[in-house]
């Protein structure tokens, strides 16, 4: 049997109970993101465009509202996720911003670090394997549990730390304003990224 299969229905997958991880209210997160390049966006806002080929969980469907966040508690493990292709940290490029904010009410999220993937059928590849299979999973878990908010999931290029992408489920939770909200090529952030950047051996420009 394969470790990592296509999801079953949707309607099966609903009768495995859920395993949650809750965000609770004001609990930091962090994402970067670009102002600029071809996608351009700001910190607030989801993603309703997609499937991207690239984006690990993206649960969109053609002609269905869905938008997804992804995010990290830390600046290291969003260093690892965003910079995975070209493993060089390019602090000017597409005019990238750092942003940390809070949640103002608790989010529930889908666990995918623990055991819940291999009861459901598929294995830890679900967050490193097949990209169009662990969207499929992301569209079945979607329509399986409705109350879930997004997915808490390993990190393949952060050893595992944990990573999260939220759904549009959860837009009304963020907050209005930042903790922190600037641009990579800050000079305060060059002494994390150096440490960052040299923790991953990526590479830093």
């Amino acid at each position: 049997m394969p470790k990592f299969p296509w999801p079953p229905a949707a309607d099966e997958l609903g009768r495995l109970p859920a395993t949650h991880h809750t965000l609770r209210a004001g609990t930091p997160i962090a994402r970067i993101y670009a102002r600029g390049g071809r996608h351009p966006t700001t910190w607030r806002a989801l993603r309703f465009d997609g499937p991207f080929a690239g984006a690990r969980f993206d649960h969109h469907v053609s002609g269905d509202r869905r938008g997804v966040m992804y995010a990290a508690r830390h600046l290291i493990t969003c260093v690892a996720e965003v910079f995975q292709d070209s493993r060089v940290v390019d602090r000017f490029a597409d005019d990238r911003f750092l942003a940390a904010f809070r949640l103002t009410r608790s989010v529930r999220l889908l666990d995918l670090t623990g055991d819940w993937p291999t009861r459901a059928g598929a294995s830890q590849a679900i967050s490193s394997g097949h990209r169009p299979k662990a969207q499929a999973w992301a569209r079945a878990i979607y329509e399986a549990y409705p109350k879930v908010e997004g997915l808490w999931y390993p990190s393949s290029m952060h050893g595992g730390h944990p990573a999260l992408v939220l759904f549009e489920r959860a837009e009304g939770a963020l907050a209005t304003g930042t903790d922190l909200d600037v641009p990579l090529s800050h000079p305060g952030l060059l002494p994390d990224l150096v440490r960052a950047a040299g923790s991953l051996g990526y590479l830093l420009r």
